[in-house]
């Protein structure tokens, strides 16, 4: 083997020691906070991933449509039916394309994804701990950008710092207004979150 080829197989070896590494910490729920260029300033995310990374992409970021929302709670939405399989790129379809508001929910964990950029948020109906959650995420997308640092500051005033490097469970639930659209995401390892419907995107506010 000539030093040339050598030295290809030893970087192609490192890379993928690298990624490896990466995706073992991934897998440990770790995020990659740390590799954000200003991890407090949630509207300057980068995402780690490309778009065509990430699952159901195109139906994930839109823009709420200026339509009348639909009441609903935790509850009503926990018992909505799941589809055993939606392909990674199908578009909005029945009710992904209508608007919900959930006017009184608690918000138990608040972190951001940084791979993607979301702000992943799970809530309950009650603040019991032990509540069946559901998500809701705001994205990286700029008509959020608003949205997320209202959100950050609201938490900052109880005592929670929610940025690309820290975040997680809340001591205490905080009660929560919720606007947005339905979302259908994949089965993955969701902890307390009961559902695979999810308000996404959605625009968080404390009350």
């Amino acid at each position: 083997m000539s030093d040339k080829l050598k030295r290809l197989e030893q970087v192609y070896l490192t890379c993928m020691t690298i990624l490896v590494a990466l995706a073992t910490v991934s897998c440990n729920g770790q995020d990659f906070g740390f590799l954000q260029p200003t991890p407090e300033d949630l509207c300057k995310c980068v995402p780690l991933e490309p778009d065509i990374a990430d699952y159901r992409h195109a139906a994930k970021h839109v823009p709420i449509p200026n339509i009348a929302a639909q009441e609903v709670s935790v509850d009503i939405v926990l018992t909505w039916p799941q589809d055993p399989f939606i392909p990674p790129d199908a578009p909005r379809m029945g009710r992904e394309l209508d608007v919900f508001h959930i006017a009184n929910a608690f918000l138990q964990n608040a972190s951001v994804n940084a791979i993607d950029c979301d702000v992943s948020m799970e809530i309950s109906q009650t603040p019991d701990k032990s509540s069946p959650r559901m998500t809701v995420e705001t994205p990286v997308d700029s008509e959020y950008c608003s949205a997320r640092q209202n959100l950050q500051a609201q938490l900052k005033q109880h005592g929670f710092r929610l940025d690309s490097q820290h975040g997680g469970e809340l001591p205490q639930a905080l009660p929560v207004d919720v606007l947005g659209m339905a979302f259908e995401d994949f089965e993955h390892n969701r902890g307390p979150v009961a559902t695979l419907w999810e308000i996404h995107p959605a625009i968080v506010t404390l009350q």
